[in-house]
């Protein structure tokens, strides 16, 4: 039978449009900060309440001078930056409807979306970007408008709206409706042509509202301002949901456009969140990096048995919140008490030293690492959301968390199981429909309810527990199928496994493309330390490298039936990348663009298994030395 979970609504209705959040703050407490932005010497500027509305109400009458009415639409592809939430909310001030673009995303994928959302401005970054709108916009009819940010657009606009009255935008801001469309988000296309997901202002509000009611009082100690470094892409619904919380709850929110380990660090120190979200493959990042550094100082062994405390303290306290054991015990408590004063509190300074609590979203976490950071001091919340439903759909509940699931469905939401296990929601955050398509609209929204194509279970208690896509499912020539995302998540885990693509349809058995960490790797190669001439070493360390990844996917394996293991893999010389076309945005492999990429090299691993080979004593009974196909 489906399985179903509801809980019960607890905010108030929205009665306008999301613009009405900064006007509120500002009239509710004008000096509060609102934005910190970033200065050339990496210190923060703050941003009041007040002076955030100013400039959105200038920037807005500056898209009225320019001819943006109710129901246009005007894309954003940019970073992560102080004026994308600017112009977000003046563009809604006005009744516009965004549409985010990555600003990555290729000549094709600009077109595309510029074009079907049928787009009259776009607001881009930098030349290269302006130049990439410029190359297509002859396919573009609609497209009247081009601003570049880097070259002082913003300002342009603020003085072209100086003959404009405050009270026009004010009475635009008024016809804007709770069902009015907001946001033309797309989805990623990992699995297919991205299509635009119509979200309204209401979809968007209601994950926002519900968290900052049951959860906002969690982001900070009591009596401070709350407050968040935003990086990831608010051309993804997470991030658009992070700047909607914050800008909705009067949380401090920071932006930082450049995703390498060396700015966020900086930022993470300067800015010391008290609040920190991200996807798990940052979460990952992250601890390989606590772990690369504590190996580089000689402290690698002390780091793994403090991190090994703190997983068997985090577990041992979630047995007690479920009612399923009885706590950490003495010794338990004495050692995670004194890893405390000499391993956790450095780790969470590295990112910033007030983070406690955080957020994982995209993908699940893999419960032995949600364990890791909530016994160093810091609770991820494991979520789950889709671009269809503007973000937030589960949370945990507060006292009853429970690693490995991503919590229960949030109050005005409903959760519920088809026969084949596909996850089906309905609630007042799901999409208006797909942009132009009509026929996709009606295949995934059915009787009221969205059909999410993910898969997953929910237990007695209503926690839902993800198990991978629908589409990903792989079925081997055997007739047996397996869900990839399980195995991927076990490979990722090893601080050598960067990425890893599970493969095997219509094949005998199921195999692994895997990517390695290059800082990792670099780490590991200096400490082999291996003797003999360059050749010889050159040789040991192939060998050494090819052991430590088959002890990668034996461990991987161990959680799985044979049927289902990882009997073949490959590791590619180089990670999947957005350039190349094989990540989305949002940090999410393109499978089939993947399988096709290396369609070569599968083929190779699937006929190299069946040639005669000797065996590794740590490799499970069976498994072929030619399985590890270094190329």
């Amino acid at each position: 039978m489906p399985e179903s979970a509801l809980a019960p609504p607890v905010v108030a209705p929205l009665t306008g449009g999301l613009a009405d959040s900064v006007f509120a703050a500002a009239d509710r407490d004008p000096v509060r900060p609102a934005l910190a932005r970033r200065r050339a010497d990496g210190g923060w500027d703050e941003v009041t309440a007040v002076e955030v509305r100013d400039q959105v109400l200038g920037l807005a009458r500056g898209l009225v001078a320019s001819g943006i009415r109710p129901g246009d639409r005007v894309a954003i592809m940019a970073r992560t930056r102080y004026e994308w939430t600017l112009l977000c909310h003046a563009l809604w001030a006005v009744g516009a409807e965004v549409v985010p673009v990555h600003p990555t995303a290729s000549r094709d994928q600009v077109a595309l979306i510029l074009r079907d959302a049928e787009c009259v401005g776009v607001a881009v970054e930098d030349e290269p970007s302006v130049m990439t709108v410029g190359s297509v916009c002859a396919s573009l009819p609609r497209l009247r408008h081009v601003w570049q940010l880097d070259a002082g657009a913003l300002g342009q606009l603020a003085e072209r709206g100086a003959p404009i009255a405050p009270t026009t935008v004010d009475s635009l801001r008024r016809l804007v409706l709770p069902d009015s469309t907001a946001v033309v988000a797309y989805t990623s296309g990992s699995s297919g042509r991205p299509m635009g997901c119509a979200l309204s202002h209401r979809a968007l509000a209601h994950p926002c509202d519900t968290l900052l009611a049951g959860w906002g009082h969690t982001a900070a100690p009591p009596g401070q301002q709350a407050s968040v470094l935003a990086f990831l892409p608010f051309s993804h619904v997470y991030g658009l949901m992070i700047q909607g919380l914050c800008l909705r709850g009067g949380v401090l929110l920071g932006h930082e456009p450049d995703m390498s380990e060396e700015a966020l660090s900086s930022a993470l120190r300067t800015l010391r969140p008290t609040y920190f979200y991200a996807v798990p493959s940052v979460f990952e990042k992250v601890y390989k990096t606590f772990l690369r550094t504590a190996q580089r100082a000689g402290r690698g062994a002390l780091f793994e048995r403090a991190a090994q405390t703190a997983r068997d303290f985090a577990a041992a306290c979630e047995r007690q919140r479920t009612g399923r054991g009885g706590g950490p015990g003495f010794e338990l408590r004495l050692q995670h008490a004194l890893y405390e004063r000499t391993v956790y509190r450095r780790l969470r300074a590295a990112l910033g030293g007030r983070v406690t609590r955080a957020t994982s979203g995209g993908s699940p976490l893999h419960r032995e690492l949600s364990w890791f950071y909530e016994g160093i001091g810091i609770y991820v919340h494991d979520g789950y959301g889709l671009t269809e439903t503007a973000g937030g759909i589960t949370m945990q509940p507060l006292g009853r968390e429970k690693a490995g699931t991503v919590g229960q469905a949030l109050p005005g939401m409903e959760i519920r199981t088809a026969e084949d296990g596909e996850i089906l929601v309905r609630g007042p955050s799901v999409f208006q429909g797909y942009v132009g398509n009509r026929a996709a609209s009606r295949a995934v929204l059915r009787g009221g309810w969205l059909a999410t194509g993910d898969l997953g279970h929910l237990d007695g208690e209503g926690y839902l527990t993800i198990t991978g896509r629908k589409k990903d499912v792989i079925i081997t020539s055997g007739g047996k199928s397996v869900a990839p995302a399980f195995l991927e998540q076990r490979l990722r885990m090893h601080p050598l496994v960067h990425q890893a693509v599970v493969v095997g349809d219509n094949r005998p058995c199921v195999g692994a493309l895997i990517t390695l960490d290059p800082e990792f790797l670099t780490h590991w190669r200096r400490s082999l330390a291996l003797p003999g001439s360059h050749p010889l070493r050159e040789a040991r360390e192939e060998n050494a490298l090819r052991e430590e990844i088959g002890r990668a996917v034996a461990a991987a394996n161990s959680a799985v039936s044979r049927s289902e293991s990882v009997r073949v893999f490959r590791v590619l010389p180089e990670p999947f990348d957005q350039a190349s076309g094989l990540l989305t945005p949002s940090l999410k492999l393109r499978r089939d663009a993947i399988v096709r990429a290396y369609a070569a090299e599968i083929e190779a691993m699937y006929a190299a298994r069946s040639r005669p080979a000797r065996h590794y004593a740590s490799e499970p009974p069976g498994w072929d030395d030619s399985d590890d196909v270094f190329r």
